[in-house]
């Protein structure tokens, strides 16, 4: 692949196994590719270099990794990796989640080379702890503000019907905006719709009553013309391709301006959260079921959403047993007269 000329001969191999072998995503193992070429630009500056490469960007982009061997990586200790992750925190202001997916592409890396292809003798990343990353609550939006949101898409527009169905599926499936975009009319089943997730994994999310009545007002105005180039995609352009995810990104931003919400960081993966906290909150859905739904690796990442409402913190206070209790009245004393103190 043509991406990936500038690698050596084994980090070439190791992206194709990412990529036909363990099913990643192109995204996700260019995301690998990335991170990878950085750590090796690095490498080569301290042990072939000089340490001031690292700290003048226009230089440091320009450093071919292709004479990076394989005898450059079995010298490297442990300890140049924890300068490296130190180097992309001072130097390129990298936060504890990007620091976290350069070290599970490094660690990708030498157990490929050592465990699945022995090109390695020795794992120097074997003990590298992943950087601890705190988890933020998601941003959602409230129930009112999702029904605001979808009472607001324009009725009168050309491409209402569409935009509609768009948004509602994100509100009440949670899915990822490239599972939407790559939506066929073959994956719909009656109540169902087959995604294709994260790695290519293939999973069937069912649809309730708002989600089969968006898709059915939407696929009586769907019209597909002569020149229509994807033909068995769901969402079409007005040029007949597959809806790229940037064109759903400027609708809903549109749909949120509408609706008098954009400005406030929400976009179409702030909709998933949306799907998946308002089910956990109103659905009373088990939490292993919403990972089943979201697609997610790890109930881990799931219980993320086991966040609770300030309406639900609310209640829990108000429903406290001892919500009744009352401060005793203190009993009246009587005004002594300041003469007859004396």
């Amino acid at each position: 692949m043509a991406d990936y000329q500038d690698c050596p001969d084994y980090l070439q191999e190791f992206l194709f196994y990412m990529l036909t072998i363990r099913g990643r995503s192109k995204r996700t193992v260019d995301a690998y590719y990335i991170d990878l070429r950085t750590f090796l630009r690095y490498i080569k500056c301290t042990k072939h270099l000089s340490d001031d490469l690292k700290n003048d960007p226009e230089a440091f982009q320009q450093i071919s990794i292709q004479d990076v061997s394989l005898e450059t990586l079995q010298q490297i200790s442990l300890a140049d990796v924890y300068q490296f992750l130190t180097y992309t925190m001072d130097q390129r202001e990298n936060n504890a989640k990007t620091r976290s997916r350069k070290v599970s592409s490094i660690r990708a890396m030498f157990q490929y080379l050592t465990i699945k292809t022995n090109k390695l003798k020795s794992n120097p990343v074997e003990n590298l702890e992943v950087p601890s990353v705190k988890k933020a609550i998601p941003k959602y939006l409230t129930l009112e503000e999702s029904l605001d949101l979808l009472a607001h898409i324009d009725p009168t527009g050309k491409t209402y019907e569409r935009d509609f169905c768009i948004v509602t599926l994100f509100l009440n499936c949670g899915m990822r905006l490239s599972e939407l975009v790559g939506i066929n009319l073959s994956d719909i089943r009656e109540d169902t719709i087959k995604l294709l997730g994260k790695g290519n994994k293939e999973r069937i999310v069912y649809i309730n009553d708002a989600c089969r009545r968006a898709l059915d007002a939407y696929l009586s105005v769907r019209k597909p013309t002569a020149n229509t180039v994807h033909k068995d995609a769901l969402f079409l352009s007005s040029r007949g391709t597959r809806l790229s995810p940037r064109r759903v990104e400027q609708i809903i931003e549109q749909c949120l301006k509408q609706a008098g919400l954009s400005g406030q960081g929400y976009s179409p993966h702030k909709l998933r959260h949306t799907a998946a906290t308002l089910m956990y909150q109103h659905g009373n859905v088990d939490i292993r079921i919403l990972k089943e739904i979201l697609g997610h690796v790890s109930l881990s990442t799931t219980e993320i959403y086991t966040h609770l409402s300030n309406r639900q913190m609310e209640d829990a206070a108000q429903n406290s047993p001892l919500s009744t209790v009352k401060p005793a009245k203190k009993p009246k004393v009587p005004k002594v007269n300041p003469s007859e103190e004396k």
